[in-house]
């Protein structure tokens, strides 16, 4: 078996940065919106809708953000989204208005597209093609945690700040952890691309035709824009949905089971997953999102019910986010990765920018079981769209990992 030599400290870093963003940017926002509700006069359903429209123009925003990566650099891309990210919290925590708190909302996930997953994924394919979908499953073993730390501190940080104050700390720990780290991970790109230029880098050929290119990436960005609003719907409202539910306060804590579920996941694809392809592994993500959305509907307010759900969620979830960065560099190889993955992720984001507003208002006029279910016939979609890709496709010609 050929060695592959992983960019550890680029990966450490990545993964430093993928648990702040998303914790900061992401997770904290169900905890932190019945706060943002009676601080602006708004009701929760209002709150969730600006994210949903704000989650819209961040998909919107998603491709010209990875053709940017491709012509620039990915790890450009993510330093200055650190310094939008620590702007944007700090607009949100002044906004004066409902009017500024929706721009400022919207802003941040305009800045969470060039620092998450996808411009961290896009850096690792820059880095080093060969070795891309090994660090990727690296890589997110690391982040898997963002949801772990985030909801247990911002629930904490409740009790003694207001949700203004502590978008103000989060503000800080993106201006002076996470861009410090995106400028080391420039600077070790520009002087590889100095290398590059005596011995130029290797390449990754996609295991799909030409003449079926358009169709694959159509299938996989509508199965991954279905499988996003199957789970951006669950974690919107996972705290509160399982509070509403009668588990009470032990909701953070069985909600704080996701993360070590995504690890685990993560860290049992990276021992013992290399026989499985990525078509394999998104098939295998969809399959445990769904069966763990079906499970709490069954059992509603039940504990293991409850607990049998988050983890499942979390070990598809965690699954899924290999997939979208492993899987098309398998089906298109590694030129252009970035605008390909651009593609898919502003179909996926713009989609999934109505799963809270929608879930929301399904669980407040139809109950939290039928929205469930209703929810879970989407995953359903996703899944047969995935086999599709699966039967679709070719040997790569050249080995992603």
């Amino acid at each position: 078996m050929r060695k592959t030599n992983i960019p550890a400290g680029i990966v450490s870093a990545l993964g430093l940065t993928q648990i702040i963003g998303y914790g900061t940017l992401y997770y904290s926002f169900s905890i932190l919106a019945p706060g943002m509700a009676a601080d602006l006069g708004l009701s929760l359903e209002w709150v969730f809708g600006i994210f949903s429209i704000s989650l819209f123009v961040g998909g919107l925003s998603a491709t010209f953000i990875g053709r940017h990566m491709d012509r620039v650099g990915a790890a450009n891309v993510m330093t200055a989204g650190s310094a939008l990210s620590a702007a944007t919290l700090a607009l949100c925590a002044w906004s004066p208005s409902v009017a500024v708190f929706a721009l400022a909302i919207v802003f941040l996930e305009v800045a969470s597209g060039m620092v998450q997953y996808q411009a961290a994924f896009a850096a690792l394919v820059e880095s080093d093609p060969k070795t891309a979908a090994r660090s990727i499953t690296y890589l997110t073993l690391i982040a898997g945690f963002a949801s772990t730390i985030f909801w247990p501190i911002s629930a904490a940080l409740t009790g003694f700040l207001s949700w203004r104050e502590i978008y103000l700390v989060f503000a800080a720990l993106n201006l002076l952890v996470c861009m410090p780290l995106h400028v080391w991970i420039m600077r070790v790109g520009r002087v590889a691309s100095k290398a590059q230029v005596v011995r130029p880098r290797e390449v990754v050929a996609g295991a799909l035709e030409p003449e079926t290119r358009r169709r694959g990436m159509l299938l996989v960005s509508m199965a991954f824009a279905l499988l996003g609003f199957t789970l951006a719907a669950i974690l919107a409202h996972m705290v509160p949905m399982l509070t509403a539910l009668g588990l009470g306060t032990a909701a953070v804590m069985i909600g704080a089971l996701f993360g070590p579920a995504q690890v685990l996941s993560r860290l049992i694809n990276m021992i013992f997953g290399t026989s499985l392809s990525p078509p394999a592994l998104a098939i295998l993500s969809a399959v445990l999102i769904v069966a763990g959305v079906a499970i709490l509907g069954i059992s509603g307010g039940s504990l293991p019910g409850a607990v049998v759900f988050v983890v499942c969620l979390g070990l598809g979830s965690g699954i899924n986010s290999i997939a979208q960065g492993s899987l098309p560099l398998y089906l298109f190889g590694s030129e252009g990765y970035g605008a390909i993955t651009g593609k898919m992720a502003a179909a996926r984001l713009a989609v999934g920018a109505a799963a809270p507003f929608v879930f929301s208002t399904a669980m407040e006029n139809l109950g939290i079981g039928v929205a469930l279910f209703a929810n879970a016939l989407l995953g359903v979609l996703g899944i047969l769209l995935f086999v599709a890709v699966a039967t679709s496709s070719r040997r790569p010609v050249t080995a992603a990992n």
